[in-house]
């Protein structure tokens, strides 16, 4: 579905949801956006009267109750209008790793350019009493959020199905390497985002870390041209492709915040009031600041102290941005 189209369809419901009138097409051509004024010409009414068709059978598919009816007897034409009573949501209970999920959803949607949508949800999320664990301080969300500059057309091209070549720099590398590749997916791993593609060069399919990809990312291809093999599992892809961990670190995680940290930990059964302690396996103590400190408040790490040293620097540098 197109943007165009997308924008229209929400405007669509705005507009029936706003009313406990029965609105006719004409009306609602004339409120709502994307229709485009009526130039009175045969071919014009017949075009928006498809369009118009069109968007109520797209309606009726996602599961909107459009209603179809007459304010009264006067009336000679049908209208339509969504009874809000049919449309709203029930009550929403979320379990702690659901709630944390949709955290982790927003701050994604706000680093994708949808933060306005990802704020409205948290609202009305909150609204009905729900604890999200959305938000780490701000600004502290440093690989949660999708803030490499190559997450966006990486992503693109994947939705696309289209060829990208880039520049990318090989871990220990000074120098980068010109790529071209088949993109298949976009992949987040132990807070770290990477691409998941056929590697043209190499022949192979191949990872590549999306903070080593400099410079712009450019097509490579038409779109509609890159086939994605049956069966493939790109995190599985991701986790070979990424050195293991070998060292463990301990942390102390707040009650009831964190969850998704929780999930992948090892709880060690010690703790306080203030918190319980998990072990945390990692290979990078930079990495694994990185993702601490996208926690906030909710997570301490306590040692050892590479690891506390990786999160006081990474603190230090984010006050003085």
């Amino acid at each position: 579905m197109s943007a165009r189209r997308a924008e229209r369809l929400v405007n669509l419901v705005i507009c029936l949801l706003s009313t406990r009138q029965f609105l006719t097409a004409e009306r609602i051509r004339s409120a709502v956006p994307g229709y485009g004024p009526g130039d009175g010409s045969a071919p014009g009414e017949e075009a928006f009267k498809r369009m118009f068709e069109r968007d109520k059978t797209e309606l009726r598919d996602l599961g909107v109750p459009l209603e179809t009816g007459r304010n009264g007897w006067a009336d000679t034409e049908d209208g339509y209008r969504i009874a809000r009573r049919d449309y709203e949501l029930p009550d929403i209970d979320l379990t702690a790793d659901e709630a944390a999920a949709v955290g982790l959803a927003a701050r994604l949607w706000q680093s994708a350019g949808l933060s306005q949508a990802a704020h409205g949800a948290l609202q009305k999320l909150r609204a009905a009493g729900i604890d999200v664990d959305s938000q780490a301080a701000p600004g502290i969300e440093p690989r949660v959020e999708a803030s490499d500059p190559a997450f966006q057309p990486c992503l693109d091209a994947v939705r696309a199905a289209r060829p990208i070549r880039f520049d990318y720099r090989r871990p220990g590398a000074h120098d980068t390497e010109a790529r071209q590749v088949e993109p298949w997916g976009v992949v987040s791993w132990r807070g770290r985002w990477y691409l998941v593609g056929h590697d043209r060069v190499r022949r192979a399919t191949r990872c590549f870390r999306l903070s080593r990809i400099l410079g712009d990312v450019a097509p490579a291809g038409r779109p509609d041209t890159v086939t994605i093999p049956d069966g493939i599992d790109l995190t599985a892809i991701v986790s070979d492709s990424v050195p293991p961990t070998s060292r463990t670190a301990v942390v102390l995680i707040r009650p009831g915040r964190a969850q998704g940290l929780r999930r992948t930990a090892t709880s060690t059964g010690a703790g306080t009031a203030e918190g319980d302690e998990f072990e945390v396996s990692y290979g990078d103590p930079e990495a694994l600041a990185d993702r601490l400190v996208g926690f906030g408040s909710a997570v301490l790490a306590l040692r050892p102290p590479e690891v506390r040293d990786a999160v006081m620097d990474r603190l230090r540098r984010l006050v003085a941005r």
